[in-house]
C-alpha cells in the first residue's frame, strides 16, 4: 500500500471499517498483516479515527505470535557484518513489537534483509 503510492486515508478508512467488521473472523496470520496496516496509518495520519486501529493491541498481540523465520541469506548477511565488525542483534524487537533483521539499538540503525521467502511462493501450499 506505501508502496503503491496510496495516500489517501479515505481509502483505509473504508477498508478499514469493512475490515473491522469481520475481524473475528481472522487467522493469526491475516491479523498480523493488519497491524502493518493499521500501524501505518497510525503513523501517517495520526489525526485520523481509523477503525483497526480500536483493536491494536490484538492485532499485535497475532503479529508478535506469529514469530520470525530468519532466512539463510539473512544469516550470512549477519556473519559477514560481525566480520567486518559491525555488532548487532538479530531479530530485535521495538517497543512497537516490530522484528528488525539486523539491528544495533543504541545506535539506531538496522538493516532488514529481504530473503527469498519475500518474493517466492511454494507452489504446492501458494504460501
Amino acid at each position: 500500500f506505501a508502496c503503491a503510492g496510496w495516500d489517501s486515508h479515505k481509502f483505509f478508512i473504508t477498508f478499514g471499517t469493512a475490515i473491522a467488521e469481520l475481524l473475528a473472523n481472522f487467522t493469526d496470520t491475516q491479523k498480523s498483516q493488519l497491524y502493518i496496516v493499521a500501524s501505518y496509518v497510525q503513523l501517517t495520519w495520526p489525526h485520523v479515527d481509523f477503525p483497526l486501529s480500536r483493536h491494536l493491541e490484538s492485532l499485535r498481540s497475532a503479529y508478535t505470535r506469529a514469530g520470525t523465520a530468519p532466512s539463510q541469506l539473512q544469516g550470512d548477511v549477519s556473519a559477514m557484518l560481525e566480520q567486518l565488525g559491525w555488532s548487532h542483534t538479530e531479530e530485535h524487537r521495538t517497543v512497537e513489537g516490530f522484528s528488525l533483521d539486523l539491528a544495533d539499538p543504541k545506535m539506531k540503525r538496522a538493516i532488514e534483509v529481504d530473503g527469498p521467502s519475500h518474493y517466492l511462493r511454494d507452489a504446492s501450499s501458494g504460501e
